[in-house]
């Protein structure tokens, strides 16, 4: 019960400081709808698999933008004052739900732009591919919230957290694209339940992984 009400002061707490500056947001609003105003210039008109391709780059590259600032934007202070405050379980469960929160709404509202600069194909299940963009919200999410808070213990954090990511990231975005390739070619449902399974599995796990190495990195 203590880590469920220190989690939502936490969560509320990011909120807040997210709402009073809203930097980070507008800058990746602003990144998601640039990128794909560039792209419109550029191409016009895309194939089905370049605009699913399309799309996963673009919401890779926003979502580190987003997600890395969890821990590598915080000085050390506000670490240490942090730390005399709550459990570090409870500060990985709520910048891991905030960051997840966050991520599904930049997702849908570039989702949304970007169905209205490059519609969708014809046979597409959007259905299933908001399925597949909020379980890919919540994969990078998760995945950038684990490897952030281990850069943000390194000098160099914003490089680490590149060399970190990779190796991760590459399995979910392989699982994402197919997922909604899936959905792109108008598939039926069933197809996608082993590929939904998976990235529910993995999140599953790197949210294990990140609530048994926290609390060892936040004692350093």
């Amino acid at each position: 019960m203590q880590i469920a009400n220190q989690v939502k002061h936490l969560i509320k707490k990011e909120v807040l400081l997210e709402w009073r500056s809203k930097y980070a947001l507008n800058g990746v609003l602003l990144y998601v709808v640039s990128t794909v105003f560039v792209c419109f210039l550029s191409f016009v008109t895309v194939e089905k698999l370049t605009w699913n391709a399309l799309f996963w780059i673009i919401m890779l590259f926003a979502s580190i933008n987003a997600i890395a600032k969890s821990f590598l934007q915080e000085s050390r202070g506000r670490h240490l004052y942090i730390y005399t405050l709550v459990s570090p379980t409870a500060l990985i469960i709520a910048k891991t739900i905030y960051n997840g929160l966050l991520m599904i709404g930049l997702t849908l509202i570039a989702l949304l732009f970007y169905c209205i600069v490059f519609p969708a194909p014809k046979e597409t299940d959007l259905l299933m591919y908001f399925v597949a963009a909020v379980l890919g919200s919540l994969s990078f999410a998760t995945v950038f919230t684990m490897v952030s808070a281990i850069a943000s213990k390194a000098g160099n954090g914003g490089m680490l957290m590149a060399i970190l990511s990779f190796p991760i990231i590459i399995p979910v975005l392989i699982v994402l694209i197919k997922l909604a390739k899936n959905a792109i070619d108008g598939l039926d449902r069933s197809v996608s339940l082993d590929d939904i399974g998976l990235l529910v599995v993995i999140n599953v796990m790197v949210m294990a992984v990140s609530l048994i190495l926290f609390p060892y990195l936040w004692r350093d």
